[in-house]
């Protein structure tokens, strides 16, 4: 999908605004802290119901005021939007109907975001790559949400039992439910990696040509793949009981990214980092249409930051190759000058003091 035009009213620095944009290409100009970040952090909540920056929901909403509202119309002609409240509480509605959920408007929002907070698939721990690879999944294999959910209660009554020490049958009975359902989610997100992994050697080759042969991806399912998940619980009984948790299963899967068999942010320069990092959301974004014929959006920020004009270069060589929605965000125009078609099948916005005006193209902020 694409986004047509977005409202937005009261979300962060930004003016209330009506927009239209590029079903391809929509590039932002702005100083830091104009509001060139927020325009892509509320396309963002919209297809997440979450922010990339923050996790307190009053720092979207301008002072004095109670919400926030984002709605966006898609190239289908479907009306989606967002309203959210400084108590958490939240309004979601698609073509009017207000009896949906998050999951519901993700289905028609597939997001991916590349922002300096995207760094942390390198240095955030397991937990930021397994929200990678479970938002992959989700858009790619729908059936998986209801899995996850299902995994996740599943797990909370284990660890309910464990912290309270209670163990017989009723450990037993959740002890097996767990197992299973581990097997299942880590088959999936297993098959789910390989495909990432296939397509993730198609945009090296292309963006990291000299590196492509030596990166590799190392899924890893959350216990020892040369032991089955039963018997690690059993033979681990008395130290789950100490801790009151599960130590093992599919809530602790990860995924190594390598080079040369040495994780990719000891060998690789800041700017290889980042380009390695396109790559992988591009493969993700891909994979997505591939399967659902549903073209994703991309948001970039501060695609200046880290990248040479080589490397912006041959970023838009694939980015051409994309069937996707692509917003990109920089300081200054001369960075983005390498990025742009030829074509002009584009729009260029520029952000000051939270206003959004378009620039007619040739236009100099």
């Amino acid at each position: 999908m694409s986004i047509q035009s977005l409202t937005l009213n009261q979300f962060r620095n930004l003016a209330n605004s009506n927009l239209n944009f590029s079903p391809s290409l929509n590039v932002i100009i702005g100083d830091n802290g104009s509001g060139k970040s927020s325009l892509l952090e509320s396309i963002f909540f919209l297809g997440h119901g979450k922010s990339f920056r923050t996790a307190k929901i009053e720092q979207l909403i301008q002072t004095e005021q109670a919400n926030f509202v984002v709605s966006a119309k898609d190239d289908l002609n479907h009306q989606l939007g967002v309203k959210r409240g400084r108590q958490g509480d939240i309004q979601i509605r698609i073509n009017g109907d207000s009896k949906y959920r998050l999951s519901d408007l993700a289905k028609h929002v597939a997001v991916q975001v590349i922002t300096p907070e995207t760094f942390r698939l390198f240095f955030g721990g397991p937990k930021e790559r397994r929200k990678f690879v479970d938002l992959g999944l989700f858009h790619v294999e729908h059936s998986y949400v209801n899995l996850w959910r299902e995994f996740k209660k599943i797990l909370v009554q284990r660890n309910a039992c464990l912290k309270q020490r209670i163990g017989g049958q009723q450990l037993s009975y959740y002890n097996q439910l767990f197992c299973q359902q581990s097997e299942t989610i880590a088959k999936a997100r297993q098959h789910y990696v390989e495909q990432l992994a296939e397509e993730l050697n198609k945009w090296l080759e292309i963006i990291m040509p000299v590196l492509a042969d030596n990166i590799s991806l190392h899924y890893q399912r959350g216990w020892s793949s040369s032991r089955s998940l039963s018997d690690l619980l059993n033979d681990n009984y008395e130290r789950e009981l100490k801790y009151g948790y599960s130590l093992f299963g599919a809530h602790k899967f990860d995924l190594q990214f390598s080079y040369n068999k040495q994780p990719v942010e000891q060998i690789l320069s800041r700017g290889q980092q980042k380009l390695f990092l396109m790559a992988l959301t591009i493969a993700q974004a891909n994979l997505i249409y591939q399967s659902q014929k549903i073209a994703p959006i991309i948001l970039i920020d501060d695609i200046g930051a880290e990248l040479d004009k080589h490397s912006r270069t041959v970023l838009a060589e694939a980015i051409a190759q994309l069937h996707c929605q692509l917003f990109i965000t920089a300081i200054e125009q001369d960075a983005l000058d390498a990025m742009l078609p030829q074509q002009h099948n584009y729009k260029m916005f520029h952000v000051k003091h939270g206003v959004v005006t378009e620039i007619t193209q040739g236009e100099k902020t």
